[in-house]
């Protein structure tokens, strides 16, 4: 199959299909890299015990911190090139690719730097219990290794998504995650090397997948196709980027700020509630994929057609990617939550943790749809280029209410219960506002438009 074969044409016929074959390998991604951390948890769970869990475990959200931002980032490159595809700018294409990925290596190493000097300063403000602590910052330096080659992952998968090829980044990541599992049993189970021996793991296998992507770039048919010898950390196609992604990526950032809050109140629970609230975050996240996998296709989707202008079919995209997130994230949350029991199974069989898992699984996993009613209006704001917008909602309907929730009804009543509590109100209140101001935008930037 050539590189045109893979190209989608999302401004002309059908949408449904469209967008469903779309999405399926975006979701399938973000699946997939979960259950690959899934496998980090599983393996030192089974052979090195519930504090290598629990260490694992109390990097979650620092980690999802990080891949929040670096996605909400290459949000920007999506949409940008999206857009001058839309309006057919090949110039401008060329210049954007062949800046954006030398300056993600870039970002990468300082970002990669500067994490492993404040690890141990990340896991005291979380409140990380000392019979855990140290494994955990061990944990959390080593994957800042990994840093440079994320980005180049997340920046060259842009590419490939902004002109409909969203399988490639998917069998990447693929080839990754399995040579991730494999070191995973062999630098565990023969070598020993419990935390670090899945850290390691982690970050040869993003090596492998940025590697994958950068490949598949370098046979690209121009203009999508890069030239070593063209890259350039400056362009002022660089700005557009920043100015869509940044928020994006800062919207991924606060959201995981207010989790790594619940998180430090999760910690002061103790070890044995950190090894369940880890099972059970890693099929949450699962489900949650499965809602953010059709804003991303709205993002795309709207980009393209609100460049062309064809304002009926952005609307038509919003209402089938609305639709589709909300039935695949329920179905998910509800087969989670029947055959809990048999899937924490395959992490560990320490029961007491399986108890704490299916705890957080009943108060978070099965609302998880609700999530889908400011996802999908999000990303089709920010195809439109309005992406400080739904950023702004995101700050203050989950960020800065949970922070408050967990300075105030979580000190007054300390149960664990509580503080699960917080993310499907602060999920409803998001997706009101979000609707609520997505509609009157709308009704305006068509208008302008």
């Amino acid at each position: 199959m050539n590189s045109n074969n893979r190209q989608i044409d999302m401004l002309n016929g059908g949408l449904f299909k469209k967008m469903l074959f779309f999405a399926i390998p975006i979701g399938c991604s973000n699946i997939l890299q979960q259950l690959f951390n899934s496998a980090d948890a599983a393996v030192v769970g089974q052979f090195a015990g519930k504090e290598a869990l629990a260490a694992v475990g109390a990097n979650g959200a620092i980690v999802s911190l990080l891949v929040n931002l670096f996605a909400g980032m290459s949000v920007g490159v999506n949409v940008v090139l999206a857009n001058y595809i839309g309006s057919k700018n090949n110039e401008k294409i060329k210049e954007l690719i062949n800046s954006i990925i030398p300056l993600g290596f870039v970002v990468g190493m300082l970002i990669g730097t500067f994490g492993i000097l404040i690890s141990r300063f990340m896991h005291r403000i979380t409140s990380t219990p000392s019979d855990v602590i140290e494994l955990a910052i061990l944990y959390l330096r080593i994957y800042f290794v990994a840093m440079p080659f994320i980005l180049i992952y997340n920046y060259g998968g842009a590419v490939l998504r902004s002109r409909g090829d969203t399988k490639r980044p998917l069998i990447a990541l693929f080839i990754g995650g399995i040579i991730n599992i494999v070191l995973n049993l062999i630098l565990v189970i023969q070598f020993k090397m419990g935390v670090v021996g899945v850290a390691v793991a982690t970050v040869i296998s993003n090596v492998f997948s940025s590697f994958i992507v950068m490949y598949y770039l370098k046979n690209e048919v121009e203009p999508f196709c890069i030239d070593i010898n063209s890259f350039k950390l400056k362009s002022p196609q660089i700005k557009k980027v920043v100015r869509i992604g940044l928020p994006a990526g800062i919207q991924g950032a606060v959201f995981s700020i207010s989790n790594i809050s619940i998180q430090s109140t999760i910690n002061s629970f103790g070890s044995l509630v950190m090894a369940g609230s880890a099972a059970a975050i890693n099929f949450e996240n699962i489900v949650y994929y499965m809602a953010s996998a059709f804003a991303s296709t709205a993002v795309t989707f709207v980009s393209q057609n609100f460049a062309a202008k064809k304002f009926d079919r952005c609307r038509k995209i919003f209402l089938e990617c609305m639709i589709m997130s909300v039935v695949a994230s329920m179905a998910g949350g509800i087969l989670f939550f029947i055959f809990s029991k048999e899937i924490l199974g395959l992490i560990t069989k320490d029961m007491d943790v399986m108890v704490e898992a299916t705890r957080r699984i009943q108060i978070v996993t099965i609302p998880i749809f609700i999530a889908a009613f400011y996802e999908v209006p999000g990303g089709a704001l920010r195809g439109m280029g309005k992406s400080a917008i739904p950023a702004i909602i995101v700050l203050f309907g989950t960020c800065i209410f949970r922070l408050v929730w967990v300075s105030t009804v979580c000190m007054y009543f300390h149960r664990v219960e509580i503080a699960y509590m917080i993310y499907p109100i602060s999920w409803t209140v998001t997706a009101i506002i979000t609707f609520i101001v997505y509609f009157k935008v709308i009704k305006k930037a068509y208008v302008e438009s």
